[in-house]
């Protein structure tokens, strides 16, 4: 016979409907409101789990269940409310014993755990589905090749000096290092030297009759290394950050050769995000200089001591510190906010890596006796109109928070004092524990998604579906009576497939996301028109029944194909080319096609072969 399928053929298709059915599954369970407890240094254990439920039971706190999960546990209960209260309590109770405890908000699956015994999860939800903030990062690509050059700036001298060159000064120029000599023979020593020791660099010599000099430059493959190691570091430091923050299945992905997004799910403060996220405070520790009367001096007739740096201090007041400093923020590994045991006033504990306990250490024992002074650095950013156009203006602000005379030899761990307030101090722990940023980053888009108005996409989405995947079985059933039900039959399968897949590859599922699930469903019959008109020329033609299905299928193929892979192609492109929410229809999209052609092809067939493929047909129902 003509139209019949093999055994195996039928057993695939069964296969695929009955694991499709399975992993589309969980997306029916919804969600369970959830409190997430981590802990910054350790992985939480059987203990840790039986003393959080002791707490929850001291509290009188109910919940559902308490799970625990890869460095987390994740405490379900009934509602919204529960969770609201029971989030404050924990963090008040686990706080109050350790301040390394991270409490956050979640939306945790409701799957049963037979489905997630076989890793059937549901689809994530993008912002405008869930609700959350996002933020489109540039990262500043001038002042990280200008901080890799100071750091370069520091190795040079210290390089030089032990190799015994003279040199008079390295200074820093727009997207360069140039050092002066006394000698061309001093400038032709270091360059040998230089250009053994730092390949990254293109130099250049010249001189002005007086000073001999030499241009060190990055090469451009270096520069590049340098611009995406910035990228990568910053995003390293913002996970770090949100981290800190509690935030569940937070998106930080880089996107261009500068700029990251980063999505918040369930975040509304966006104030405070911002703040955290942006914010590139780091300390530096140096010696003072000179006296009170020296400072104001210095201040007032604007001539600075050679070898010395003026700044303020919280108060406005002049002081005059070391341009060589002790240690840096880069060197900071740990950082705890509390307050001072004798003053009462807020502080924050230091803990160092051993190259900074190393240097902090020699510094201060040589120097007992002498005042050391913590500086805060902060760079920030405001938007300026300058002759009609908007500009980005970049502000480095600078101040001594704390001047403390050395009494003793320093190492390890000390204390930083002289903070304004609790969350000042808290913020700076923050950011020191979590890391410098490489380079400051300033936010060049922001949008806000609340709850209510992610519920409501998500109904209004999900109802454009069923009504989209509604007429289109009206439609098909009316005008190609039983083939028109095979094809709704086929476009119900394709949509099981298509939220399974989805759901398998644990894709993020967003507005443009499910515009891609309407379009597919409005496309997917598509297939089966050509098919089905192409039998209609068949019989018209005079062909039989069986002729015809068989000619029908043959024929229309090509032309299937054709239009499939070219709206793929178009699919391809704008997931190459867009940004995160074209990417999400992009991948619908995708996929759509792949499983329509599947269904519509050989899921139709299939019923067709199954009615009609052994019979003696003399009309067909089409």
């Amino acid at each position: 016979m003509l139209n019949t399928y093999p055994l195996w053929k039928y057993l695939l298709l069964i296969v695929v409907l009955v694991l499709g059915i399975i992993y589309a599954l969980p997306n029916l369970y919804g969600e369970d409101p959830a409190v997430q407890i981590s802990h910054r240094t350790k992985l939480i254990n059987e203990s840790e789990v039986k003393h959080i439920k002791d707490t929850l039971t001291n509290l009188g706190i109910a919940y559902k269940s308490i799970e625990q999960g890869p460095g987390h546990i994740l405490i379900r209960f009934g509602n919204e409310e529960q969770q609201l209260k029971a989030a404050s309590l924990i963090k008040d109770a686990l706080r109050a014993e350790d301040s390394r405890y991270s409490v956050a908000l979640n939306l945790a699956p409701a799957t049963p755990q037979w489905l997630r015994s076989l890793n059937a999860l549901p689809m994530y939800l993008g912002l405008d589905l869930r609700g959350g903030v996002h933020f489109l990062m540039e990262v500043d690509m001038d002042a990280a090749i200008k901080k890799s050059l100071e750091r370069v700036s520091t190795e040079l001298r210290g390089y030089l000096r032990e190799n015994k060159v003279r040199y008079r000064t390295v200074t820093l120029q727009d997207d360069s290092l140039v050092v002066r000599f006394a000698s061309p023979e001093e400038r032709d020593k270091a360059q040998a030297l230089l250009e053994e020791e730092f390949r990254d660099f293109l130099f250049d010599s010249y001189d002005d009759g007086r000073s001999y000099f030499l241009r060190m430059k990055y090469s451009e493959k270096a520069l590049k290394e340098e611009k995406a190691s910035a990228v990568k570091q910053n995003i390293s430091t913002l996970k770090n950050r949100v981290n800190e923050l509690g935030v569940a299945e937070p998106v930080i992905q880089q996107q261009g050769e500068d700029r990251v997004v980063v999505q918040l799910p369930g975040v509304q403060d966006t104030v405070r995000a911002k703040e955290i996220l942006g914010a590139t405070a780091t300390l530096e520790f140096r010696l003072v200089q000179g006296s009170l009367a020296e400072w104001n001096a210095a201040a007032s007739s604007g001539k600075i001591p050679v070898g010395a740096k003026l700044y303020k201090q919280t108060d406005g007041s002049p002081i005059l510190l070391k341009r060589r400093v002790i240690v840096t923020g880069d060197q900071i590994v740990g950082a705890a906010s509390g307050f001072d045991s004798q003053s009462g006033t807020p502080n924050v504990s230091i803990t160092l890596n051993s190259k900074g306990a190393d240097r902090m250490s020699k510094v201060t024992r040589d120097n007992i006796g002498k005042p050391m002074a913590v500086v805060f650095i902060e760079d920030k950013y405001d938007f300026r109109t300058v002759d009609g156009e908007k500009k980005r203006i970049k502000k480095t602000e600078e101040r001594v928070i704390n001047v403390a005379t050395i009494r003793d030899q320093l190492s390890k761990r000390f204390q930083i004092t002289g903070l304004d307030s609790t969350r000042e101090a808290r913020d700076l722990a923050l950011l020191l524990r979590a890391g410098a940023l490489r380079a400051p980053m300033v936010i060049i888009e922001e949008r806000t998604v609340g709850p209510s108005l992610g519920k409501e996409n998500i109904k209004k989405g999900f109802e454009s579906v069923i009504i989209g995947f509604l007429a289109v079985l009206v439609f098909m059933a009316l005008y190609y009576k039983v083939f028109g039900l095979i094809a709704d039959i086929a476009l119900a399968f394709n949509l099981v497939l298509l939220i399974a897949i989805l759901s398998l590859l644990q894709a993020t599922l967003t507005l443009p996301g499910i515009a891609g699930i309407v379009l597919t469903v409005g496309m997917a019959v598509d297939a089966n028109v050509l098919i089905y008109e192409r039998i209609r020329e068949e019989l018209r033609n005079g062909n039989t029944p069986q002729a015809a299905i068989f000619a029908g299928y043959q024929k229309a193929f090509g032309t299937i194909a054709d239009a499939n892979i070219t709206t793929l192609i178009a699919a391809v492109i704008l997931f190459s080319f867009g940004t995160g929410p074209i990417k999400g229809f992009a991948v619908t999209l995708s996929i759509g096609i792949l499983t329509s052609m599947f269904t519509a092809i050989m899921g139709t067939r299939a019923l067709v072969n199954l009615i009609y493929g052994r019979r003696n047909v003399k009309k067909l129902a089409i």
